[in-house]
């Protein structure tokens, strides 16, 4: 079948970042999806059917029963997609390993088995905590929503839970109180986040903090005591170890690579830094046959709920072999390529 005839409408309406796109809610996933419009303007009369079913239904969220469970990994399995380039190219392909379905599916199965937890220290603090590999949505207490990452975690005192501290990866909604005009903070070892009512995304991996800012404004605190302001489409990083500090601006020439709401997105990004993201979420190890795999670029965005789609959907882009021994990933050569 030819490739321009998978870029149905359920093709858009199933994905999350389309969504965003249409109601104008992540600047991010805008500047994607305009771009990928101007380069595909033979799909704008189904993007804009896509945009009107979206704009005019309020999506509930759902969750699939166990005796769906199959179904839901099909879908997620036609949402693979990356692809490589030596430029930035946002290019959507889905085609699908079938064979992978059925190993996937016992990951799946044993995914969803996992359970988040929370708990109280003292009847003071409480802490939430994820699993390898599993993602989950909170309310704070404030009525903030936060999605937390695999293998992370936050807690604060129950007496002022604006106040949060972050060890892992997170995305942040947070809910302005125009009346006290109340501060939000996140707290991780190399600074401080001050916000009013914004989004955000805050990475502490990598003996490091990155945060991306979505919408509204923020202030960066620094160990050091220096205080630095963001704006909307912005990445800093600062490391508390190297003190180096920087500003960039997340745009379609911009190599990086984000998460958020269950889908990992990279731009240029080379092989070696999309793998880090999998040790760290699902507490793997990485090795490479030979050393020039660790620097093939990959471009796109894939699901990062399931290991062995995301194992897939890599090795598809990068012409590679992807073997997985005890929880140990070997990087090889793929003869057929």
């Amino acid at each position: 079948m030819d490739n321009k005839n998978k870029f149905d409408l359920n093709y858009f309406l199933s994905d999350a970042s389309f969504e965003n796109w249409a109601k104008g809610l992540n600047k991010n996933d805008i500047t994607y999806w305009n771009n990928w419009i101007q380069n595909n303007p033979e799909h704008i009369e189904i993007v804009e059917n896509a945009k009107s079913i979206i704009t005019g239904i309020n999506f509930n969220q759902q969750y699939p029963s166990n005796d769906n469970v199959d179904k839901a990994l099909t879908s997620v399995l036609q949402k693979v997609d990356l692809t490589t380039s030596t430029k930035p190219k946002f290019k959507k392909t889905r085609t699908i390993n079938s064979t992978i379905i059925t190993a996937a599916a016992a990951v799946l199965l044993v995914l969803i088995s996992y359970t988040s937890y929370s708990y109280f220290n003292n009847n003071s603090t409480t802490n939430h905590k994820t699993n390898f590999g599993e993602i989950i949505d909170l309310k704070l207490p404030d009525g903030t929503s936060v999605v937390l990452n695999g293998n992370s975690e936050i807690w604060y005192e129950n007496d002022n839970p604006r106040l949060i501290n972050l060890k892992g990866e997170a995305y942040f909604k947070v809910k302005s109180i125009p009346s006290t005009n109340a501060k939000f903070w996140v707290i991780t070892e190399d600074l401080k986040v001050e916000v009013l009512g914004t989004q955000f995304h805050v990475n502490t991996r990598k003996q490091k903090t990155n945060v991306v800012l979505d919408e509204g404004s923020i202030h960066l605190e620094l160990n050091n005591g220096e205080v630095t302001k963001m704006i909307p489409g912005e990445m800093v990083s600062f490391s508390n170890e190297s003190k180096k500090l920087t500003h960039q601006k997340v745009d379609i020439e911009t190599p990086y690579a984000l998460w958020r709401g269950g889908t990992y997105a990279f731009n240029e990004i080379p092989l070696k830094e999309v793998m880090y993201n999998l040790e760290t979420t699902y507490g793997v190890k990485v090795q490479y046959e030979s050393e020039h795999l660790k620097d093939l670029p990959i471009s796109g965005g894939i699901p990062n709920q399931n290991l062995q789609i995301c194992i897939a959907a890599i090795e598809k882009a990068t012409g590679t072999r992807i073997t997985n021994k005890d929880n140990i990933l070997r990087v090889q050569e793929n003869p057929i390529y």
